[in-house]
């Protein structure tokens, strides 16, 4: 599978040095450094422990890259692929120092993103064949929302907008401010200018005709029942994408997709995704040749 919008080293460089301060701080691996000789160098392997969709390859190799240049990464397996327990997704080669100061920080941004990446999957399998599309939110971990969305579309879902700036979303509290839905709609049409995306939330079905008559791009039906859904279909006639939101598990969303929303965001994808576990396995006869260092006395 080839992912789309592939992730630049600059998106993701910043994240990669806070995560190396947090773990080396000034001292670095104070128990490597002080158990493994400099020459020493080590093979090892990222093994996938369950079954998975894998993300952030890129990522991970680009922690061992940046503490040690000598250190070599070469993939088995590619972003968006399918994995079971035990199979390897990449070998790690160089200096055993840098291979384990790298270690935590590897396996912690890709564990994370490619648990979103599997919890993504697993919501887009259950409504596979409706026309459905599963999209992410702004519900992410501070920090590291390009990562997780990245990784949502590696587990072959959809982004919503990234931020507060990139597309407009009208709810409940901006026409408490503003008034009605109309207004609300020009007003923002009027400010963005043509390109910008306009989705306004509602909470009766109602309200579709007035948004309908604004031209927005998209409606949002949060928290609504399979039969409120399923007449917004109806009523919309595919005028307008109609995306449902608002506490959608993976129990449900067959059901949400099958009533003829185009677009279910679902949060739990990023916010609540287990990390898969994935390992980095040493072979252990690199470490075997070399003599104990003992500080001479003096």
């Amino acid at each position: 599978m080839v992912v789309s919008g592939a992730l630049n080293p600059s998106e993701y460089a910043e994240v990669v040095e806070r995560a190396l301060a947090e773990d080396l701080a000034d001292r670095g691996d104070i128990t490597s450094d002080a158990l493994v000789e400099a020459p020493v160098t080590a093979r090892a392997r990222l093994v996938a422990r369950e079954p998975g969709v894998v993300a952030g390859l890129d990522v991970a190799a680009h922690v061992f890259a940046r503490i040690d240049a000598a250190v070599t990464v070469e993939r088995r397996v590619e972003d968006g692929e399918r994995v079971e327990a035990g199979q390897v997704l990449a070998e790690v080669a160089g200096p055993a120092r840098s291979l384990l100061a790298g270690e935590r920080t590897a396996l912690n941004l890709l564990g994370r993103m490619s648990g979103v990446a599997t919890a993504t999957a697993r919501f887009v399998e259950a409504v596979a064949g409706t026309g459905a599309k599963i999209s992410d939110t702004r519900n992410t971990m501070p920090g590291l929302r390009v990562l997780d969305k990245y990784a949502v579309r590696a587990g072959g879902g959809v982004n919503n907008r990234f931020g507060l700036y990139d597309a407009v979303t009208i709810e409940d509290n901006h026409l408490a401010t503003v008034g009605d839905i109309a207004r609300a709609v020009a007003t923002a049409k009027s400010k963005v200018g043509p390109g910008t995306m306009i989705a306004v939330e509602v909470e009766e079905i109602s309200q579709l005709d007035e948004v309908l008559e604004t031209r927005a791009d998209r409606v949002l039906l949060d928290n609504m029942d399979l039969a409120t859904l399923r007449r917004a279909a109806e009523l919309t006639g595919g005028r307008i994408t109609i995306e449902a939101s608002g506490g959608i598990t993976l129990a449900d969303v067959r059901e949400v997709a099958e009533t003829g929303v185009d677009i279910i965001s679902v949060g739990s994808i990023t916010h609540s995704a287990a990390q898969l576990d994935i390992s980095l396995d040493f072979e252990p006869s690199d470490f075997g040749t070399q003599e104990p260092s003992v500080a001479s006395e003096s």
